[in-house]
């Protein structure tokens, strides 16, 4: 297999004396963030043409694979995306603004409200999902399924381990 910039990385830690251990796990983080880096500028790239960021993709993604009517509330999205409410909040007063969401009273719990896809909104979430998924089959053009497969395999076993632990 032929190097790639994180080997280089990797002679130099050698050369630094920093244990193998430590090297591998540099090597995987390295390469996970420039793969996710690349898929991101692919997709991006795309959301341009739609004039969507790439925050404002997730929270219409997420609205419309959520069960008709389309709706949750702000606490679920920020959870389910890794966003914090405050960065939640403001994606979703651009996406309001836009036309794309709607805000309305939960009856259950006098304290949230759902946020829930307009009829644009589903019109543009599932272009921009079309996009996206176009955007990765290109990035991902020529290489073997199997090998992508065998990473996404790897990669599960590792977040079941480090996916526990929390940070403050």
């Amino acid at each position: 297999m032929k190097p790639d910039e994180i080997d280089e990385l990797t002679s130099r830690w050698e050369e630094a004396g920093m244990p193998s251990s430590l090297i591998t796990a540099l090597a995987l983080s390295k390469r996970m963030s420039r793969i996710n880096l690349l898929f991101e500028q692919a997709v991006k790239a795309e959301l341009v043409e739609l004039g969507l960021t790439y925050a404002e993709f997730d929270v219409l993604a997420a609205l419309n694979r959520a069960a008709p009517p389309h709706r949750m509330k702000p606490s679920e999205l920020s959870k389910s995306l890794f966003l914090t409410s405050g960065g939640i909040s403001n994606v979703l007063q651009r996406l309001a603004a836009a036309g794309y969401v709607e805000r309305e009273a939960n009856p259950g719990d006098a304290r949230s409200r759902w946020v829930q896809l307009t009829d644009e909104g589903r019109r543009v979430a599932t272009a921009a999902q079309q996009a996206s998924a176009e955007a990765h089959a290109a990035l991902m053009a020529g290489v073997p399924e199997e090998a992508t497969r065998q990473a996404a395999d790897a990669l599960r076993e590792i977040l079941a381990h480090v996916g526990r632990r929390r940070y403050r």
